[in-house]
């Protein structure tokens, strides 16, 4: 807070204090903060958070104590009430050793030495069903898969 016996030279807010208008920050012609946002380690967040709830923290001055927006705040305790924000724990990441070597060259073929696959051929195999009621079924070659869908539909009203 700033002495109330300083020079005045700015103008007074409503409630006879002093606004704080030393913080600098490069904005856009229209006054809108530019450059990249602040991000804050969930830690950190949960640290300040745990001082908004102390008996007569008042969450502006927590706030303003650590250069934050005091609506930034709100908003974390928001995602805390809903249990969006947690501390992100070692456990729940495990990292694994990893060896690092020289690359090794493997031996390339070029495409035009590899040798095509045959198509795979449709015309050969046999579908046999046999149904209760002494109904036999056989299907040889290419099968449309809808057409035998119909006819075991048909079959099953049968």
């Amino acid at each position: 807070m700033i002495d109330p016996r300083a020079k005045r030279t700015r103008s007074r807010c409503p409630r006879r204090s002093y606004v704080d208008t030393s913080v600098v920050s490069k904005t856009d012609r229209l006054g809108r903060r530019t450059g990249p946002r602040r991000k804050y380690v969930v830690a950190e967040t949960l640290r300040i958070l745990e001082e908004t709830r102390r008996p007569g923290a008042s969450i502006a001055e927590v706030a303003r104590a650590h250069g934050i927006n005091a609506n930034v705040v709100f908003g974390w305790r928001r995602h805390a009430q809903r249990g969006l924000l947690r501390a992100e724990s070692a456990e729940s990441t495990p990292l694994l050793p990893v060896k690092v070597e020289s690359p090794t060259l493997l031996p390339t073929v070029k495409a035009s030495c590899v040798p095509k696959a045959a198509p795979a051929s449709r015309e050969h195999g046999v579908i046999e069903i046999e149904f209760a009621g002494g109904i036999h079924m056989r299907l040889q070659g290419a099968v449309d898969a809808l057409l035998l869908k119909r006819v075991l539909k048909a079959l099953r009203r049968q």
